[in-house]
């Protein structure tokens, strides 16, 4: 099983060379945003190695030859393990939690297990820590934004924002919320502030690359958020969708149409000759 563990070190120059940021390396709130922006900009979602029934490596060498070295991305564990890196050399704090997805599958929303990574983030100096993802894809955050309940948070046509809700546990339950300008409040996902540890997310992360059942291995995935639209591909159908709720989706007609989608919309570059279900 791939392991999250080892001594080495990111190269943090190359991973800013990738995101296409430059600043000022100093651990405040305002880099915690910018970074998180960029990453989420720069390196797209994609589940091509879960879909073909592998799980992804986590360790650290692994992702920066893929996401930072490589036209590829990756999904939560890898995005979201590759950021924290990034901010620990920085100097922030960075704890892993676990979250439970609760989108909504033809009008019900199943209990899910707590199999999404997110990362909490504490900023020298700052009271509130903040919740960061890259990894949730299309419909994520874009920027960090501070653990404060009720506080909604412009998402470019998007807004979020987090909510409390009661539960039998000890911690406070977090909700994770997207809704459009002008629009109603979705839930995305809950989490507590319970901290995670790199072994808790390689189970995680091999169940969902190799369980018959789970959605990354019955579909392909790609997505490229944005700021005022969104771009995903599932599997030969390619969707974009704007902020003001218009959707545009397209069937693309094989798997060389795909893989050159891939390569020309998304910056995903597969090796010649990959095959993808579809």
């Amino acid at each position: 099983m791939p392991t999250t563990h080892g001594t080495s070190e990111l190269d943090l120059t190359a991973y800013l060379a990738r995101i296409q940021w430059s600043g000022e390396r100093v651990a405040n709130a305002r880099t915690l945003r910018s970074l998180h922006r960029a990453h989420v900009l720069h390196i797209p979602f994609e589940n091509t190695e879960a879909v073909g029934g592998s799980a992804p490596s986590l360790a650290l060498p692994d992702l920066e030859r893929k996401l930072v070295r490589s036209a590829r991305g990756g999904y939560c564990y890898e995005h979201n393990t590759l950021l924290a890196a990034a901010l620990r050399a920085f100097g922030f704090e960075v704890t892993y939690l676990a979250t439970r997805v609760r989108a909504s599958v033809r009008g019900e929303t199943p209990t899910r297990p707590r199999t999404h990574m997110v990362l909490m983030v504490r900023v020298p100096d700052a009271e509130t820590p903040y919740l960061a993802d890259v990894g949730f894809g299309t419909t994520g955050l874009l920027e960090a934004v501070p653990l404060v309940a009720d506080t909604a948070v412009e998402r470019g046509a998007w807004r979020v924002r987090l909510v409390h809700e009661p539960h039998a546990g000890r911690q406070d339950l977090w909700v994770l919320q997207l809704a459009p300008n002008g629009g109603g409040w979705n839930d995305l996902y809950e989490f507590t502030e319970e901290p995670f540890e790199g072994p808790d997310f390689e189970v995680a992360n091999w169940f969902v690359a190799t369980y018959p059942r789970s959605p990354f291995r019955q579909r392909l995935f790609a997505q490229r958020p944005g700021v005022d639209s969104h771009l995903a591909l599932f599997d030969r159908q390619l969707v974009r969708t704007h902020g003001d709720g218009t959707v545009h989706e397209r069937a693309l007609r094989d798997n060389a149409e795909v893989l050159r989608t891939l390569a020309t919309d998304f910056g995903i570059e597969l090796p010649a000759g990959t095959e993808l279900p579809g």
